[in-house]
């Protein structure tokens, strides 16, 4: 722990920065950055998710925004004191804008700003109703024909798209479109939310029987309602769906499940959206004025289109449809794919006593899920971060104030610390035959799923039962099918009754395709990836997921999704721009982003 003398020196550097910010002096701010320095900002600055590097991008990006930002306030977080280690002093942080308050972390290298993280805590005069500002709920006193809470909600619930119509549509109900949804519940903005299966949480349910996370329950929390004391590590999929079926019901959100969107058009005049809804049986029409798409990052199914396919006299699921193992016993798969889902379906195949061969096409990063827990998140999500102080909240700003294009460089040691740890472990997998990545640059799995999404499996337990053979393993690529199997393009013949796609999932801007027709899902542009210019993650670079919880090119269209992490993370700052929105707030949008890509 620093001494306090080392606490007024970073104010004093905090109160300068701050002046020159409030004195309009853009060159004296921006010679208080390193010449490698980072500003990563979360609509405070921006109105938007964008990460600025070098003196120059810092400079642009104030010369277009300070005059309206208007910050102030810069101080040390309360309660919070600067840490110092390896010659970067790191300090919690709170300032103000002329319209928000905002929480960020900085990192001072020789006496400069390295690394700036700037968030959004909440707009001014439009706080949420928690703590000191919660609704008293009661009603004390009397009065003639006074609705109860059961009531009002009834009334609601019965008016909303109908008598009155939602300020916001959210087409998606799982884990992103709930999370979304609470958030916009606690802000007051009247939110609709469309979910295609019976129940909240069906989007769960509906997968393999084997499913569960991978991530760890600190690290899955939903916003407001934190998993219990007791919850499992890792939870399995159908407690996962109860509790989001739940969650829905106490946070009390207007959710139309049984609802599927059929098409979607934007008025230029109105600056309304015509969304049209099936809604169990009955078409309904919406003009929500903001449309979040929350339809998963994972959603959008990738099926592949070999020679032979209507050919083959079995059972052919991708894996987002498969059924599970019970009726497959003492048959013949094969799993096209060697990712987390292809796994999972395999072991569980295996288990249930059917003869399983996976098929890998590519090369997957594989980490054991204790050593990930240990090296890799141990420090920010465990039971022993939470002893520490780091708390869920604290743990992402951590995370999130570490700039994307330097990430790679915390992550690459990281991982060369769980090779040399669990090295008898991946010496077995490739004796097998197993092909083995750590990611282009050796910074494995959250690189991967960041730039693409896909290309890992977090192990636990399929790949034991591939190093003893028990799940059988070939390499090489699907040349066609025919009649009773798989055909690879060395000639060998895989006889199937069940073949799985493992092949993932597509750009998210599908979804938008399917809506409002291809024009407009190129007018967004591809959804997801950094531009790092590695595997299926093609440049330019971008230095912030493409599309993702941000403006983008089509006017009043957000995305959201991702891994719950995300979800609840990153759910905060874009139901700030939606409220902000809907107060009349102005916000100039600085970076917005290009389309580069379609899909």
């Amino acid at each position: 722990m620093l001494d306090t003398t080392h606490a007024d020196q970073t104010q004093a550097f905090l109160d300068r920065f701050g002046e020159a910010l409030v004195d309009g002096d853009i060159a004296a701010a921006c010679d208080m950055f390193t010449d490698d320095c980072y500003w990563r900002d979360l609509v405070t600055f921006t109105w938007n998710i964008k990460t600025v590097e070098g003196r120059d991008q810092v400079e642009d990006m104030l010369k277009h925004q300070l005059v309206t930002t208007k910050p102030s306030g810069w101080k040390i977080a309360e309660g919070e004191m600067p840490t110092e280690e390896g010659g970067v002093t790191t300090a919690w942080i709170e300032f103000e804008t002329s319209v928000a308050r905002g929480y960020g972390l900085v990192r001072l290298k020789e006496g400069k700003i390295w690394t700036l993280l700037t968030t959004m805590v909440e707009l001014k005069g439009h706080e949420e109703p928690a703590g000191d500002n919660r609704a008293l709920g009661a009603k004390h006193g009397a009065g003639k024909n006074r609705e109860t809470w059961a009531e009002e909600r009834a009334r609601e619930e019965a008016e909303l798209g109908y008598k009155t119509q939602p300020y916001c549509l959210i087409i998606g109900g799982g884990q992103g479109g709930i999370a979304m949804g609470a958030r916009l519940r606690q802000l007051g903005v009247p939110t609709i939310i469309v979910e295609k299966n019976d129940k909240p949480g069906d989007s769960w349910r509906n997968r393999y029987k084997s499913l569960c996370l991978h991530d760890p329950v600190w690290y899955d929390h939903l916003p407001y309602i934190k998993f219990p004391e007791n919850w499992p590590v890792f939870a399995p999929k159908d407690k996962i769906g109860d509790w989001l079926e739940m969650y829905t019901k106490v946070i009390e959100l207007n959710y139309w499940s049984r609802t599927t969107a059929k098409s979607a058009s934007f008025d230029n005049a109105s600056g309304t959206w015509t969304v049209v809804v099936d809604r169990d049986g009955a078409e309904v029409t919406l003009k929500p004025t903001q449309l979040i798409m929350a339809t998963g990052m994972s959603g959008k199914k990738r099926v592949p289109d070999f020679p032979g396919m209507d050919m083959f006299k079995g059972v052919q699921q991708h894996s987002s449809e498969h059924d599970g193992p019970d009726q497959w016993t003492g048959k013949k798969v094969v799993v096209v794919g060697s990712n987390n889902s292809a796994h999972d379906i395999c072991a569980a195949l295996w288990e249930h006593d059917a003869t399983v061969t996976m098929v890998q096409r590519s090369s997957t990063h594989i980490v054991r899920s204790e050593t990930l827990m240990d090296v890799g998140l141990g420090a920010l999500y465990s039971e022993d971060a939470v002893r520490n102080g780091v708390t869920t909240e604290k743990a992402d700003l951590i995370f999130a104030s570490l700039p994307y294009a330097i990430l790679h460089e915390f992550q690459i040691p990281a991982y060369a610390e769980m090779k040399e740890r669990d090295k008898d472990f991946y010496d077995g997998l490739e004796k097998a035959g197993f092909w083995l990545d750590w990611g282009d640059d050796e910074s494995g799995l959250f690189l991967k799923y960041l730039r693409r999404g896909s290309g890992y499996y977090i192990d636990v337990g399929a790949s034991q039962l591939i190093i003893d053979g028990e799940i059988k393993l070939t390499r090489g690529q699907v040349e066609r099918l025919d009649e009773t199997g798989v055909i690879l393009d060395d000639g060998t013949h895989l006889a199937a009754d069940l073949v799985v796609y493992a092949t993932g999932y597509n750009s998210m801007n599908g979804w938008v395709a399917d809506l409002m027709g291809q024009e407009m899902a190129d007018r967004l542009g591809k959804c997801w990836g950094l531009g790092s210019d590695t595997t299926k993650d093609p440049g330019p670079w971008e230095g912030e997921q493409r599309n993702m919880w941000k403006p983008t090119q089509v006017q009043n269209l957000w995305m959201h999704g991702g891994n719950l992490h995300q979800s609840r993370h990153y759910s905060q700052f874009l139901a700030l721009q939606i409220k902000a929105a809907m107060e009349g707030i102005d916000r100039p949008v600085y970076g917005l982003q290009e389309v580069h890509h379609f899909s």
